[in-house]
């Protein structure tokens, strides 16, 4: 088996890092939004763990409106009347 130089390595790794935080970063984005625009993806006591697995947005700094929420651009049908 060939084996990949060192440089090669470190050049895939800065590549792959590179690529996974432009997609923490969209995340992120999404979920910047007024605490009136949150629609819940909770329930009462969820953790942030718990709300990441789900793919939503947790944010516990405002107190009554929900702590996870949807991304901006990811909410459901039904939370939308349609």
């Amino acid at each position: 088996m060939a084996t990949m130089e060192p440089k090669v390595i470190c050049v895939l790794l800065v590549i792959f890092s590179l690529a996974f935080s432009s997609l923490a970063q969209v995340q992120t984005e999404t979920c910047v939004m007024s605490p009136s625009q949150r629609n819940n993806c909770g329930y009462p006591g969820v953790t942030a763990s718990e709300c990441a697995a789900k793919g939503c947005c947790f944010d516990s700094t405002v107190r009554g409106y929900p702590w996870c929420f949807y991304p901006l651009n990811d909410i459901p049908e039904e939370d939308c009347g349609f």
